[in-house]
């Protein structure tokens, strides 16, 4: 049976090493008797800090990015053997922020071209970080034109099987379908749907891959929150959720 896990993309919402260390040793304790996985994704400068915070508890460690190259002239990028090192067992790969698709207007369209990871660089970071002994959480979805086109099924399929490309083993990847419209905009999948498309994309993995696609643990994310949580986990095919805002405060993540 599949472990449910409740992973926190903290994404640039706690921003000081006072905010970091307080919310990760709350989220820590309101963990204590979780039966589920609970990872923490601080943004890079506080990984240290969160990981002396979580130490001796059941919280793990998570990064929300890495480079697909080890070393080399690649300024600003992060390496996945420093990741490994400073204690990740995890790390978020193609979120629809990374790849410049944006749920709310907080960036200028022509900005966007900065952001702009590619299913062809998601598949190289999914390849390294495997290869650095760290577990991918997989970022799949689609935009609000591409659902209106309903073209979603598509989209998300085609960006499942290039992400595992190449891929030997899919022991301990987890996929997260996150629909670009619900991720800051505080809409979300019906949680039915979220389900259909969850099942979808297991078997995509199923065909790709056999058997093993009982294994993988798929998420749903998108404006998760302590209100709807519930309707999201009694689902059969969600095995958790990675959950943005409301993971960066213990009181509502807890």
């Amino acid at each position: 049976m599949r472990r449910h896990l409740m992973a926190g993309n903290w994404k640039l919402y706690n921003v000081t090493a006072e905010e970091c260390e307080r919310e990760a040793k709350g989220i820590a304790e309101a963990a204590k008797d979780a039966v589920c996985e609970v990872v923490l994704c601080p943004p890079f400068p506080f990984l240290s800090i969160v990981k002396k915070a979580i130490e001796g508890t059941n919280v793990k460690l998570g990064a929300q990015g890495v480079f697909w190259e080890e070393r080399g002239g690649f300024t600003s990028q992060v390496s996945p053997l420093s990741l490994k090192d400073l204690g990740c067992e995890y790390v978020i790969i193609g979120h629809s922020e990374t790849r410049g698709r944006f749920g709310v207007g907080s960036v200028k369209e022509e900005l966007l071209f900065y952001f702009s990871e590619s299913d062809e660089t998601v598949n190289l970071k999914v390849l390294s970080a495997l290869k650095a002994g760290l577990k991918p959480i997989i970022c799949v979805g689609e935009t609000i034109s591409e659902r209106k086109a309903g073209k979603q099924d598509e989209i998300v399929s085609y960006q499942v099987e290039r992400a595992l490309a190449n891929v030997g083993d899919i022991e301990g990847i987890v996929i997260a379908y996150e629909p670009v419209w619900a991720i800051g905009t505080g809409e979300f999948c019906d949680p039915d749907e979220a389900n259909r498309i969850i099942r979808l994309i297991r078997n995509k993995v199923r065909e790709l891959f056999g058997d093993k696609a009982e294994e993988m643990r798929i998420l749903y994310g998108g404006s998760v929150d302590p209100g709807n949580i519930k309707s999201f986990m009694e689902k059969e095919e969600i095995d958790g959720a990675l959950v943005g805002r409301a993971s960066a405060k213990a009181e509502s993540f807890g």
